[in-house]
């Protein structure tokens, strides 16, 4: 299974940016999908879930009402987008991936870079 993360970049607080995870070597609709990121000197933490069906959407306290992740199973995509972007979002952000017998994310991205200046 290979996860392909893409969209992240340099922002300015308050702007948005979309990010998007390719996963391909496996049936997409088989996994729940979630995103991570990792903050220089931080360890890796949660942002957000969502099930393979595209429901039951999970998000950290931190981006609540602020992030969205949404999944297009067709085009074997996970999406996250995020809204007024603050520096302290500032991170590597990672796609993962499990399947429903998993109680951990299996797979993983490589990561794309978000930063957010003040």
């Amino acid at each position: 299974v290979q996860l392909q993360a893409s969209g992240g970049g340099l922002v300015q607080a308050g702007d948005s940016l979309r990010l998007s995870c390719v996963v391909s070597g496996r049936t997409f609709r088989d996994f729940h999908m979630g995103w991570f990121r990792q903050a220089p000197g931080k360890e890796r933490e949660f942002v957000a879930q969502i099930a393979r069906g595209g429901g039951g959407a999970i998000y950290a306290d931190s981006v609540k009402g602020r992030f969205t992740i949404s999944r297009d199973n067709a085009k074997n995509t996970l999406y996250l987008q995020m809204n007024s972007l603050k520096p302290e979002d500032t991170a590597v952000y990672y796609c993962a991936a499990k399947t429903i017998l998993s109680g951990v994310f299996q797979y993983w991205g490589q990561g794309t870079l978000v930063t957010v200046s003040s």
